[in-house]
């Protein structure tokens, strides 16, 4: 699944939700210097807004075609697993994995953060976890189970699924902090909403890792539903869709 997101980077990339500006600034705020590395950059989402901000972010992606596009957007990408890459004796002032954590091997993943962050360096991993109103939602389980009823679909988790992504996050500070070398993990949450229209989130829905792998002929069915269940909302065509990135931050220690 890690590697079906590319099957459409060009709807990944125009679909998928920015991240909070406060987010960003944190990173920055915390980080000793704009040196970032994105592991899992994907195509460049957040790196993009990185770099307004002002930092130099090199993007590491094993997936080519998403890598291709980050480059055709301006990004200065590696092809690798984050696990497998040779930072060659580079070092970095932060970090960060969007929406990308939970395909690094936590293990491996973490001693390599270790490996290539300056002293006093930031790691950041954070996720965007959406909320649409409960029927749009219900309309996607719905249709999912329908044409994948092997997926284990469950709506009290969905509906829970900012508490999974947080206590998601907190374990991976715990794991920086017992490899050894990292200081106190900031957690972080950021909620917030925006008007989404039937037709963006249309364009969205495929973009998730459950769809990802189905075809077009596969998915319409999925899209009916979703999209009725926008119109039954009433006139307009979109909805509020609420939305909390969650995410943890762990900093290196300083030389002594």
């Amino acid at each position: 699944m890690a590697e079906s997101f590319g099957s459409d980077a060009d709807r990944y990339d125009r679909a998928r939700m920015d991240y909070p500006d406060e987010l960003i600034a944190r990173v920055l705020e915390l980080a000793p210097g704009p040196e970032v590395l994105d592991v899992g950059c994907g195509t460049g989402i957040e790196a993009r807004q990185l770099q307004v901000t002002g930092a130099n972010v090199l993007g590491v992606e094993p997936d080519a075609r998403m890598a291709a596009y980050a480059r055709s957007r301006g990004l200065v990408v590696e092809e690798s697993r984050f696990e497998d890459w040779d930072a060659a004796g580079r070092t970095f002032d932060a970090v960060v994995a969007a929406q990308a954590w939970h395909w690094v091997d936590p293990v491996a993943g973490a001693a390599k953060v270790r490996d290539v962050l300056r002293p006093g360096g930031l790691f950041a991993a954070f996720w965007n976890v959406y909320d649409p109103p409960a029927p749009v939602g219900d309309a996607l389980l719905d249709g999912l189970s329908q044409v994948a009823p092997d997926l284990p679909l469950d709506r009290e988790a969905m509906k829970q699924a900012d508490k999974t992504y947080e206590e998601g996050a907190r374990q991976v500070g715990e794991r920086f902090v017992e490899l050894g070398g990292f200081t106190e993990p900031e957690p972080w949450r950021f909620s917030w909403s925006r008007e989404v229209t039937r037709e963006e989130w249309l364009d969205f829905v495929p973009t998730q890792g459950f769809l990802t792998r189905l075809s077009a002929e596969q998915r319409a069915p999925v899209l009916e539903l979703v999209g009725a269940a926008i119109d039954a909302l009433g006139p307009g065509g979109s909805f509020t869709l609420n939305t909390v990135t969650v995410g943890i931050a762990v900093p290196l220690q300083q030389e002594p």
